[in-house]
């Protein structure tokens, strides 16, 4: 509808009739420089209130320190679940997330005071950034606003391809379901995030089948590193994918995880083609090893309970495949893989 009634007004542009005339034009632009007026007003309100949350949570963490890791232990998920809700009011739900995180590492085993540590550290460096925004490059300042919660534009460059559908994922916290789609541009090479959103109970709206192919122009969110986008139209029927998308081996993932951390240290995990790898024992968990070298990223313990696991295992037969998933700190999470015949993808979630 937008498109036709600026194909109306365009034509009435090159016929000599205003698209709107008289006082209704006037009132027209008053009414708009009203509406961006308020809604800069509206903007700064909502900053000053994630300034005082993060100047509140940068005490709150330098408590922690000064305390000792190990009272997080003793003080139970009371602690963070409160904080957490402090960062809600202050309307900076990234940063209520990362706290909720904070909260479960007490309880996730071995170690758990270092990786605490880390994750303490990253969300100090978020807090420092926010309140450092002004002096930050243009895109690393939109990537710090999107990583505390404020909402980003899709304006970060539209590319037509043919896109591969590489993985489709539901996870719920029970009161809304999150679904990401994962797709990879057959000529650029480029990756993009879909994110669609449903209530308790309720299906998100947007679905891809996995294992097809379809051109497409999408449109990724502004800032650094951001992988976030937005699909238009399907220009063509989907087609089944005929081969997997060029990869690399498990030294070269870490080298282009590495480098993503440059554009935002806030990166949990970047989309990772691996090509010619062996999923094989490690220890208590399980590793994905270079065919006939000697480079292996591990397999996150979080997936080692998983039946996509065990049907990578079943595939691969102890031979190479290739693997595509979400490379992080904490380990490689497979999404799908493909064997001896390439126009087979095979979801492992």
């Amino acid at each position: 509808m937008p498109a036709v009634i600026r194909a109306a007004r365009r034509g009435r542009a090159a016929a000599g009739q205003p698209a709107s005339a008289g006082a209704g034009a006037g009132e027209g632009a008053v009414r708009t420089g009203a509406d961006a007026e308020a809604a800069r007003k509206r903007a700064e309100r909502r900053a000053a209130r994630i300034t005082a949350g993060t100047t509140e949570l940068e005490q709150r963490l330098a408590d922690l320190v000064r305390g000792g890791l190990a009272a997080a232990g003793r003080s139970g998920y009371g602690l963070w679940e409160e904080t957490a809700a402090r960062m809600v009011d202050a309307q900076a739900p990234g940063l209520a997330a990362r706290v909720r995180d904070l909260g479960a590492v007490p309880g996730s085993g071995a170690g758990w005071p270092l990786r605490l540590l880390e994750e303490c550290a990253l969300l100090h460096l978020l807090d420092t950034a926010w309140l450092g925004r002004e002096r930050l490059p243009e895109q690393l300042a939109v990537t710090v606003r999107t990583r505390v919660g404020l909402p980003s534009a899709a304006d970060g460059g539209t590319v037509r391809d043919d896109w591969l559908i590489l993985s489709q994922d539901d996870t719920s916290d029970g009161r809304l379901t999150t679904r990401r789609i994962w797709l990879h541009g057959r000529d650029t090479g480029r990756s993009a995030l879909l994110l669609s959103f449903g209530a308790a109970g309720r299906t998100p709206p947007l679905a891809l089948p996995v294992g097809l192919t379809a051109r497409a122009d999408v449109t990724w969110h502004g800032g650094a590193g951001q992988l976030r986008a937005e699909i238009g139209e399907l220009l063509t029927v989907p087609a089944p994918i005929d081969a997997p998308p060029g990869g690399t081996g498990c030294a070269g993932a870490t080298e282009l995880y590495g480098k993503a951390l440059r554009d935002d240290p806030w990166l949990e995990a970047l989309p990772v083609v691996l090509s010619g790898v062996v999923p094989v024992p490690a220890g208590d968990g399980w590793q994905l090893a270079d065919d006939g070298g000697d480079d292996a990223l591990p397999v996150a313990p979080a997936v080692l309970s998983r039946p996509g696991l065990w049907r990578l295992v079943a595939l691969s037969g102890g031979r190479p495949v290739t693997v595509f998933g979400e490379f992080g700190h904490q380990g490689f999470v497979p999404l799908t893989a493909w064997s001896d015949d390439p126009s087979e993808t095979v979801p492992l979630i």
